[in-house]
């Protein structure tokens, strides 16, 4: 594998662990900014509302930009934001800058995913793009418990300015480690300056890249209905005490790590069969977890099975909207971003709806459950269309006429 995926793996690291260490440190700022706790929640939604603006946004600005460049100057602005961030001197100053911290998140990954799905040999894709995710998943096991530990002990802005660091350390890996490549095709060109950003535009008209989009809304929002509530679970129903919870969550980003490594694996054998096998594990899982939440022993291996069979399905939703978009995929894969921070809110909202009816504290897993069937719904309905795409792509190669993108459509 490349190294310069090792760049690509520090940016997500940076990028996850900012992400998730504001629930740590939540109490500590609202004490710090003399807020409430649900008022400094409002920072977590203002990066994710960065997130899903950003994402598609910056991707179609940047379209007809080289990737390299555009990786680097995403992370730049990660920087800024995280370092405004530290120097916020109110709450209101803070919430912008989370804002501006969420912007680059989504095409991060998404161009990135696009850089490390061409580095390799087509048999090679998922894999590749696994190892970029992982920088993410273990910013869970050891990025955010430590930015958390940090912040408790020397204050949540020397944790945004650490944060900061690692970008800065981001920029400095992708200079030296991505390799040059010329803007996307067509993006060039004084007679068709747009031609990038329209090609990328027109990934967006197909149905195929909203089903796999759909799929990861639904697949991924099974893992947020469940992953939201995960803390009152493990101390009420498991009878964990809440210092034990963090301990806890670490097991869940091994899981993702273990599962995200085995997902781009087995994607790159069979990607369909991988999507599909994965959502239905990630269903067993979730029907199962009221029973595992009786112990302690077999609650610890829940969480841990949680993350495995959520992660299993990250690369091979990631390389399927790329795939259906493969004329102009950036804008498809950052969108794909967007569609997972959707994922987080509307699953955490359904699995609210289970607790608000007055269900046990289990029932938002049954709930993600749910949404995970969905999610194998949605993939068979674009199996079907794929299906129905390569039957009539042949009858219409046997009259001499190759339809645009008939080769793409594999596995």
């Amino acid at each position: 594998m490349p190294l310069a995926l090792l760049a690509l793996a520090v940016g997500a690291f940076g990028i996850g662990t900012t992400e998730f260490v504001m629930m740590g440190l939540l109490p500590g700022v609202a004490d710090d900014l003399h807020v409430s706790i649900p008022t400094a929640g409002h920072l977590v939604s203002a990066y994710a509302l960065g997130v899903v603006i950003g994402a598609p946004l910056l991707a179609a600005l940047t379209a007809r930009m080289p990737r390299r460049r555009v990786l680097m100057g995403l992370m730049a602005l990660f920087v800024a934001g995280n370092a405004l961030s530290a120097l916020a001197p109110g709450y209101d100053s803070l919430l912008a800058a989370r804002f501006v911290s969420g912007l680059p998140h989504g095409a991060f990954f998404g161009v990135g995913a696009v850089v490390a799905a061409g580095m390799v040999a087509p048999e090679r894709k998922a894999r590749s793009v696994s190892l970029m995710f992982l920088g993410l998943t273990v910013a869970n096991i050891a990025g955010v418990p430590v930015a958390t530990l940090m912040g408790q002990h020397l204050g949540w802005r020397a944790t945004f300015l650490a944060v900061a660091v690692i970008g800065v350390a981001a920029v400095a890996a992708l200079a030296l480690l991505v390799p040059r490549t010329p803007a996307p095709a067509g993006a060039r060109g004084p007679q068709h300056p747009e031609a990038g950003l329209r090609g990328e535009l027109a990934a967006l008209r197909s149905l195929p890249v909203w089903l796999a989009l759909l799929t990861t809304v639904a697949g991924f929002g099974a893992l947020f209905a469940a992953y939201s509530y995960i803390t009152p679970m493990l101390t009420d129903a498991a009878g964990y005490a809440e210092s034990s919870v963090t301990l806890l969550l670490a097991l869940f980003g091994v899981g993702a790590t273990a599962g995200n490594l085995l997902g781009g694996r087995l994607a790159d054998r069979s990607l369909r069969g991988t999507l599909f096998g994965g959502l239905a594990f990630l269903a067993v899982v979730l029907v199962l977890f009221p029973l595992l939440m009786r112990t302690e022993v077999s609650a610890a291996a829940a969480v841990a099975l949680l993350g495995m069979a959520a992660f299993l399905t990250g690369s091979p939703l990631q390389l399927m909207v790329m795939e259906k978009a493969a004329a102009a995929p950036s804008l498809a894969s950052s969108a794909n971003q967007a569609a997972f921070n959707l994922a987080n809110a509307g699953g955490a909202w359904v699995g609210g709806l289970t607790l608000a009816a007055g269900f046990a504290v289990t029932s938002p897993a049954l709930a993600g459950a749910a949404l995970a069937v969905l999610g194998l719904a949605v993939a068979a309905v674009a199996y079907a269309v794929d299906r129905r795409a390569v039957t009539a792509g042949a009858s219409r190669v046997v009259t001499g006429h190759v339809p645009e993108g008939f080769t793409a459509l594999r596995r």
